[in-house]
């Protein structure tokens, strides 16, 4: 159901380095900004718990960490973005980009959207979302598309609150090994 999408989901804790404070947060605002490869293990995790929440998919270490790399390693294919303060990612999405004929010009999938379970509630993955609607606009990207599951209603009641709005098109996949 989600060959190419976005999942609110929540997951176990995720720090890069131990707390400064009240959940990491005194001082050190969370900011939305670029994932880099150093937080691939935590960038790891968060997915590992989306995909351990999910029907459609299986968590499998070495797959997750493949893909977040391939990622991060080709901006022109993709982006992650953390809200993070200096000791711990509250969250992630990922986008992926290709190409509507439909839209004459570059559009965006995004992809796992995942907050932490202690930071739901607090409007991270709101934060998130506008960062990346800002994003697309900024360069010029003609739509944003994401698949959500169909069972689960806060998820599709968050992105509906973002602007989202359903399509006429199904999903459909074929899994290729």
């Amino acid at each position: 159901m989600r060959a190419f999408g976005a999942k609110l989901c929540v997951l176990s804790p995720v720090s890069t380095k131990q707390g400064s404070g009240k959940n990491g947060e005194v001082d050190d605002p969370p900011r939305v900004e670029p994932a880099t490869i150093e937080d691939l293990p935590a960038l790891t995790e968060l997915v590992m718990e989306l995909f351990s929440r999910s029907g459609d998919f299986k968590p499998d270490r070495a797959l997750q960490e493949r893909g977040l790399r391939l990622i991060l390693e080709q901006p022109s294919r993709g982006r992650i973005f953390v809200v993070r303060n200096k000791d711990r990612i509250f969250g992630m999405v990922n986008l992926l980009f290709t190409i509507s004929t439909a839209r004459g010009g570059f559009v965006i999938l995004l992809e796992d959207v995942v907050i932490h379970p202690d930071h739901r509630g607090q409007g991270y993955g709101a934060m998130l979302v506008d960062y990346v609607v800002d994003f697309a606009k900024k360069k010029n990207f003609k739509r944003i598309t994401l698949l959500t599951d169909r069972i689960s209603a806060e998820s599709q009641e968050f992105f509906k609150k973002q602007g989202f709005e359903y399509s006429n098109m199904i999903p459909m996949r074929r899994i290729i090994d």
